[in-house]
Parts: C-alpha cells; structure tokens; sequence
C-alpha cells in the first residue's frame, strides 16, 4: 500500500475535483466471508472499524493499510457498529437474541452495558460528536436518546416512518426524518418540548414510493444529505430546508439503504452503488465528478472517507481502501 495517508486534508493536499477523480483502489481486504453492514473509522482517523453478517468485527491500520485486530459477536450478531470517542470501545445494534443495543470494550471484546428498550430491530444508530450520547432509531417506529453511562434511555419519541436522526457537527441538535417527507430538529437541551423547527421537503415523482434510510449534517454543518431506499440522494440546506440538489445516476436494484457520506471538507458527497461502482458528486456545482469502477463485485453498502487522512474506504463483502493517486 503507498503510504500518503500521512498527509492530513486541508494541509499538505487538499481535495479538488482532479484529486478526487486521481483516487484508485490501493488496498482490497477480503477477510470477511459475509455481507459488511457497516463501517466507522476512528475520531482520529488511524483506524477503521467494520462489522459484518457473520458477526465478525475487524479493526484496521489506516496508515499501514493492514488488518490489526478481529473480534467476534457470534450469540448476539452485530451490525450498525461505531466508536464512541474513546477507540478501545465501541457500541452496535444486535442481529439476534433480542434488538438491543450493546457497548463493547475492543480490548478484551466484553461488553460493558447494555441498552434495552428497542421492540424491534434497530435500523439507525450514530453517537454525539462531542460527548458519550448516542441516537439509536428502531422499526418498532421510535427514536430513543441516550448515554453510555446510563442504561436508560434519555428520551423517547415516537415518529412514523422509517426512523432516521443524526447530531449536527457542534453536538448541539439533532435532526430526525419523519415519514420520508419532513425533517424535524430538536435542541439537546430541551427535546422533550419538541422540535424547534420542521422542514417539510416535497417529493418528486421519481421518489414518490422510497424511503428515507438515512440522514447526515456535513462537517461544516451547511447540509443535511438524505440517503434513500431508492436511486436518489437529495442534499437540504439545514438552515432552511431547502432542497439543494438531488444526486442521482447511481443504481439501487434491491431497494436497500445505501450509506452516502460527505468529504470532511464538506465539497463533496460519495455513494455506493448496485454494479460495485462508486459515484460522487460536487455540491457547489451539484453535477457528478467522478464514477469509478472497482473490484466490489456486489452492491456497496458502507462507504466513508477518513476524517483526517486522504482516504476512504468501500464495502460489499470486500473491503477497498481508496488513496489518490500521487503520480496524477
């Protein structure tokens, strides 16, 4: 693998559409015998942190592009797995026995608390940004709010729909997506009043019949980007609601959830798609920069870049890291 990755965004490189079209698939992981359902990469970036259908954990080096460590979560499954702020733990939904939440220690893979609550399967879960909170969202139609230091929940709020929330960047609010056409936020520190603002987001006739599957601030905070069970991903100003643009071109055959994510400098979003290719786009033009042919060989479902390396990684059953190409 070339390591570049010591070269952090924003100083040494910076990203511009002819970085982001110079990215080639520098390293191919094909530990995992199953489906990869999720992935995070740590607050400082060195590590990445994957689980997969067959209850298998893996961590990796995103410096030396080498697997470090694997754990197993056999009685339970593992699917929606994120660090918390500290990189020796992280917490995941679970795929079997019950659909409860669990917070697990990385470094003896024994769980510390769990978080009980949930009457169906957890299909959204993301942390604060700032603190030890954390958002989890369930079919059984609510989102709770939580703590890691606590095994009950902070709040609860029923919402129809496929429950989707995520924190903005400052921690401070969160947003929620209500029936695949409204997005509510609330201020952490009086959600049981309600939202402070609701912003209503029209449906075109090619979205009419997907669902939202899932919701993110940028890193600057500006955007919310939707991702859906269908061919579309619309970018929203988070101020005022706003749709911005509506990404499309990529295919999604099975109706899933696709993850789509944002570059850390907010310039550009990235998505998986159903023939193993991965498409992004530029917001400020809202026009596609780059579709790049890969060895994924099955839709990608996790896609993430490094929050601050000049990386990011793909998933399907194969986990790809992507570096620039320096020589272009």
């Amino acid at each position: 693998m070339r390591d570049i990755t010591n070269s952090p965004i924003n100083e040494k490189m910076k990203l511009t559409e002819q970085v982001v079209k110079s990215f080639r698939a520098a390293k191919t992981f094909r530990e995992n015998t199953q489906r990869i359902n999720s992935l995070d990469f740590s607050v400082q970036g060195d590590t990445l942190i994957s689980s997969s259908d067959d209850e298998s954990i893996f961590i990796y080096d995103c410096h030396n592009g080498t697997p470090k460590k694997s754990l197993n979560s056999k009685k339970y499954g593992v699917d929606l797995i994120h660090y918390t702020h500290a990189s020796n733990t992280a917490i995941h939904s679970s795929t079997k026995v019950d659909d409860s939440i669990r917070y697990l220690s990385l470094h003896d893979n024994k769980y510390i608390r769990y978080y009980q609550g949930h009457e169906k399967k957890v299909v959204t879960l993301c942390m604060s940004p700032v603190d030890d909170k954390f958002l989890s969202g369930s079919l059984d139609q609510t989102i709770r709010l939580w703590d890691l230091r606590h095994s009950v929940c902070l709040g609860l709020m029923h919402l129809p729909g496929f429950p989707v929330a995520n924190f903005d960047p400052e921690g401070l609010i969160f947003a929620a997506g209500i029936n695949s056409d409204t997005i509510k936020l609330y201020d952490l520190r009086s959600f049981e009043k309600g939202p402070f603002s609701n912003f209503k987001i029209e449906k075109e006739a090619r979205d009419m019949n997907i669902e939202w599957t899932g919701i993110k601030f940028s890193p600057d905070g500006k955007y919310i980007l939707i991702s859906t069970s269908g061919s579309m991903i619309k970018l929203v100003d988070s101020f005022n609601g706003n749709v911005l643009h509506s990404f499309t071109g990529h295919s999604n055959v099975r109706n899933i959830p696709l993850e789509a994510s944002f570059t850390p400098d907010s310039q550009f979003v990235l998505s998986g798609s159903s023939d193993g290719k991965i498409h992004i786009w530029s917001i400020e033009k809202g026009t596609k920069v780059a579709v790049m042919n890969s060895e994924h060989t099955e839709t990608i479902q996790s896609i993430q870049f490094n929050p601050k390396l000049m990386m990011f990684a793909s998933a399907c059953q194969q986990m790809i890291f992507w570096l620039p190409n320096m020589e272009e």
